[in-house]
């Protein structure tokens, strides 16, 4: 008899049919649940029907009905399921001898007729933004499972198996397995750059905010919660040659950089302001246009910095450390323009009114000739201030533009990479101070080849998701700690 309960999602029988084949080859299986909106019949499967395959009540049934068994096996996608030869088999065994309370493993994806490897990350501590890749098999112990739902409060439609993974995460650990074990088709042929920006469509509103209310109670159970009480920071200190600084790094965008760099001049404003471009030894003409507008005005600082291995957040601190940077560093990205001529103004006077040392606005896609594309703007309204602080664990970004009080900046200083130093800089400040928020659209953020972030492979994909998540451990852990520190000298009082 197995000890393994499966469960799949099923929209008709023939759709599962292949998927319970596959799963009743091995003798570890027990019994075989599809779960749907209906009642569906194929044979050797029993169904359970529910709303949605995500939400709390299929979570809560398959708890339930795996009370006798020892392992559960849950399957997302829609698509056919194949396991390499005694790849599920493999999956158990590796359970049984790990004890762990959820174990993944990496798979092949056929796309477009090609089988290529998907390689998954190792979870950890901050592995807990809601789109976390473990591949579309899971498999947990059936009583680290039930435990975790009975942990879960209140009802979601979406959220379901979001909570029940962050529940196992707290009593259990999460293992991935570096092996293909089985082989899927995927459908979504997007390229990175189109996918990257579903979790803000604005479409996808109601399934945001059950993310958020279950990472915001995962927070508060493991210590990390922050509650909405702000140091104060006072942004008129110290004396500055100007009131503002574009910053501007770059490397090899002769195709937007004149368009980034005069839309910064274009600025009117009430102060004074300088454009601060740090040019990463260009070698595709960047250079020519940047000594060029340098010459036309002398706002233009065209830096090219002495060190020749600066990511993008050695070039922000090149910039911040420069004795010609204003009271405020304001970020624009050389693909991208300001919405208008207001925008610095408008950033300036948000700091003034909000006394805050970090002010993001929000943005516009477009594309290369900047006609909007889906999802138009991007607003980040999750960001509140009761809880802004602690929902950014769980996403992948915080907004454009991003402005900062020079003097923090400079103290705390960006890591030196090429991708998530901004986010690793939001959620330092955070801990400690208000984030100001500006809900109109000041920025365009133009989508085209050319982009870092364009068309990534798995590999780039990974790395880059791999890094946020360790940006997320570090700070869970400081905020751990600072919590652990507050609560210990108000025990001492």
């Amino acid at each position: 008899m197995g000890n393994i309960n499966c469960f799949i999602p099923a929209e008709s029988a023939e759709q599962c049919a292949a998927t319970a084949s596959a799963l009743r080859t091995s003798a570890a299986v027990n019994d075989i649940y599809l779960i749907a909106s209906r009642p569906i019949e194929v044979p050797g499967c029993k169904c359970i029907t529910a709303d949605t395959f995500s939400g709390t009540d299929a979570v809560r049934q398959i708890a339930a009905i795996s009370r006798s068994a020892e392992y559960v096996l849950i399957y997302t996608k829609q698509t056919p399921l194949e396991w390499v030869q005694h790849g599920l088999e493999r999956m158990h065994s590796v359970a049984e001898a790990s004890h762990c309370g959820l174990l993944y493993s990496d798979y092949y994806e056929t796309v477009n007729g090609e089988r290529r490897q998907h390689p998954t990350i190792d979870y950890q501590l901050g592995s807990v933004r809601d789109d976390f890749d473990f591949g579309p098999v899971l498999m947990y112990r059936a009583d680290l499972l039930r435990h975790a739902v009975e942990e879960i409060r209140g009802d979601y439609r979406y959220a379901g198996l979001y909570a029940l993974r962050l529940g196992i995460s707290r009593h259990s650990s999460v293992m991935r397995l570096n092996e293909c074990l089985y082989r899927v088709a995927e459908h979504d042929t997007r390229r990175s750059g189109e996918k990257q920006f579903d979790y803000v469509d604005p479409r996808n509103r109601d399934v945001q905010v059950e993310m958020e209310n279950v990472c915001t109670d995962h927070l508060r159970r493991t210590g990390a919660y922050l509650a909405p009480e702000f140091g104060e920071i006072d942004i008129e200190q110290g004396e500055f040659p100007l009131e503002a600084s574009v910053i501007i790094p770059v490397r090899n965008r002769a195709r937007t950089i004149e368009d980034a760099v005069r839309s910064a001049l274009r600025q009117k404003t009430s102060f004074p302001f300088n454009v601060i471009v740090i040019d990463n030894h260009s070698t595709d003409g960047t250079t020519d246009i940047l000594k060029r507008l340098s010459h036309e005005d002398k706002r233009v600082l065209h830096i090219v910095p002495k060190r020749t291995d600066l990511g993008i957040g050695g070039c922000w601190n090149e910039g911040i450390d420069r004795p010609e940077c204003g009271r405020f560093a304001v970020q624009l990205d050389s693909d991208d323009i300001y919405q208008d001529e207001h925008t610095l103004q408008t950033i300036v006077d948000e700091f003034r009114r909000q006394r805050c040392p970090m002010v993001i606005g929000s943005y516009t896609m477009t594309d290369g000739q900047m006609r909007p594309i889906a999802p138009g703007l991007i607003d980040h309204r999750e960001w509140t201030e009761e809880n802004g602080r602690n929902n950014a664990l769980r996403i992948n970004g915080l907004g454009a533009p991003r402005a900062f009080y020079t003097p923090l900046l400079r103290e705390m200083h960006l890591p030196d990479t090429s991708y998530g130093e901004d986010y690793a800089m939001g959620l330092a400040i955070s801990r400690r101070y208000r984030i100001g928020r500006i809900y109109t659209s000041l920025y365009l953020c133009r989508r085209w080849e050319g982009n870092s972030d364009a068309a990534l492979d798995i590999t780039r994909i990974n790395a880059n998701n791999a890094y946020k998540d360790k940006l997320r451990t570090i700070e869970i852990m400081a905020r751990i700690n600072m919590n652990l520190s507050s609560e210990n000298n108000r025990q001492k009082i």
